[in-house]
């Protein structure tokens, strides 16, 4: 674009003038330089045209009259006293040379933010992960003022040189730092190394499982949190995954038990890594809201409506960015919110659990104390019956011996239906209770009638009196009574912690 015009005209005497129009970006004026036809030659003129508008000096002759004229886009750049034929080369002058106006004071900007930028650089000693990203997002907008061409090509092409110096002196401070990494890497993943090592040592010598466990999850949660190179974090990560398939081939099929300590492993370390990734998140953002201050402190100094606009369309990308940033860290949120809602949910389930076996082992050890004293009851009732048949005995001998003997094995055989009713108890506690508990009463009536039949019917055959069958039976009743109550006890006892797994088990729910 030329910042320089040549054109004939006229003065108010109606002469013929050549005129001169030079711009000055710098102080936002107009030169004009009149020379009046007597040392406006041919040869001069043409100088002009193919040397001074190109840049090049030319001498101006003796006389000639120099004008100074502010760029205004509103007055013209001529005094009203001269005229031109070709007043479209002023206007379009004028429209040109005020966007080259705007376009060197946004070159200039740019200057300034360089040299700031150099400054920050020249001073570090230790490659700057921030101070790479503020280059790279500072040669971003001249690469975008470039593509809409609001910068002229020697201005972009300066900015360009002075940017990649600055860029090679990160580059080589990020190279001395990379190589440190690199190796601190290193040392790290041969210190991962030895620890998993060693617990596959312990492994092959037969150790117990669940502490090597608690071990590789704690190797497992450092791992998450190290500073590696991506092949020493896949090397480790593929020894640790290796591991814990060993231990895991190693542990004993497991049951429900076993497949939600899994699960919460896995929660847990998706947990982990969503905590992890949403700090990044949080990072990212607060970098973009640094850079906003940085582009709003800058629109206060800016200068012309052009550098405006370009300064505005700059904070909308970047407000743009850090929406879209929000709304995913939001929904980053929500899942952390779910995953936590989860695990506490598998606590409460856990500790209910735990309550519920602790409540079964109680059943079942009253269960067999019920058994046991059941068994105790029955040697009681044996001895009772020994001592009734030894008072009834009389003098007709076998007969009434051979009568008692029926009588006892009879009573033996009922009382044994009525322990083995209580072990059915047990075994069927959990599903059959109520089942149990009406087959139990039916043998009771059964025990009770039986042992009356069996005592009248001794009494009709050996002549034994009322009063004292009577007082036989009232003893057998009492001895029944007294086991049945104990039975009683243990399953309303086992009924009674049943009851209270349904309450836990809809509190779950």
């Amino acid at each position: 674009m030329k910042t320089k015009v040549v054109l004939w005209g006229e003065n108010a005497q109606n002469e013929k003038i050549l005129l001169a129009m030079e711009l000055l970006e710098r102080d936002n004026k107009v030169m004009l330089y009149v020379f009046p036809l007597e040392v406006a030659t041919e040869e001069f003129y043409q100088s002009l045209l193919d040397l001074w508008r190109e840049g090049k000096h030319v001498d101006f002759p003796q006389p000639h009259q120099v004008i100074e004229r502010p760029l205004s886009v509103s007055e013209s750049l001529l005094p009203d006293d001269i005229k031109v034929e070709r007043t479209d080369l002023i206007s379009r002058a004028q429209a040109e040379w005020h966007f080259v106006v705007l376009s060197a004071k946004l070159y200039e900007m740019y200057k300034t933010e360089l040299d700031e930028l150099k400054d920050k650089i020249d001073k570090l000693s230790d490659y700057d992960d921030k101070l790479w990203a503020e280059a790279k997002s500072f040669w971003s907008k001249v690469q975008d003022q470039v593509k809409d061409q609001n910068l002229f090509k020697e201005h972009s092409a300066i900015l360009k040189e002075r940017t990649n110096i600055l860029f090679d002196k990160l580059k080589d401070l990020k190279k001395n730092l990379q190589n440190e990494f690199e190796k601190t890497s290193a040392e790290v993943s041969a210190k991962f190394m030895e620890e998993i090592r060693e617990i596959e040592e312990k492994l092959e010598k037969g150790l117990g499982l669940k502490p090597l466990f608690e071990q590789m999850k704690s190797i497992q949660e450092k791992y998450y949190k190290a500073q590696m190179t991506k092949d020493d974090r896949k090397s480790v990560w593929d020894k640790l995954d290796g591991t814990f398939k060993a231990l895991k081939d190693k542990k004993p099929a497991g049951g429900p038990a076993t497949n939600r300590e899994h699960d919460k492993s896995r929660l847990q370390a998706r947990y982990d890594g969503l905590v992890d990734t949403i700090g990044k998140m949080e990072k990212s953002i607060q970098r973009d809201k640094q850079d906003l201050d940085f582009q709003v402190k800058k629109i206060e100094q800016t200068d012309g409506q052009l550098e405006m606009q370009i300064r505005k369309a700059k904070l909308k990308m970047l407000e743009e960015r850090i929406n879209s940033k929000n709304d995913k860290l939001q929904d980053m949120y929500k899942v952390k919110k779910e995953l936590e809602d989860r695990m506490s949910r598998d606590e409460q389930r856990k500790a209910v659990e735990d309550k519920r076996n602790e409540a079964k082992e109680v059943v079942k050890q009253k269960i067999a104390s019920s058994i046991e004293a059941a068994k105790e009851e029955r040697e009681t009732m044996a001895d009772l019956l020994e001592n009734a048949a030894a008072r009834i005995k009389v003098s007709k001998g076998g007969k009434k011996e051979s009568f008692i003997d029926t009588m006892k094995e009879s009573l033996t055989e009922t009382f044994e239906d009525v322990v083995d009713t209580v072990k059915a108890v047990a075994e069927v506690a959990e599903d059959k209770i109520e089942k149990a508990v009406d087959s139990l009463d039916d043998k009771m009536d059964v025990a009770e009638d039986k042992v009356e039949s069996v005592l009248e019917s001794v009494g009709g055959k050996l002549g034994i009196t009322k009063e004292k069958l009577e007082a036989i039976a009232d003893a057998v009743e009492d001895k029944m009574d007294a086991l049945e109550d104990k039975v009683e006890q243990a399953i309303e006892s086992f009924t009674s912690s049943d009851d209270d797994k349904e309450k836990d088990s809809e509190k779950e729910a």
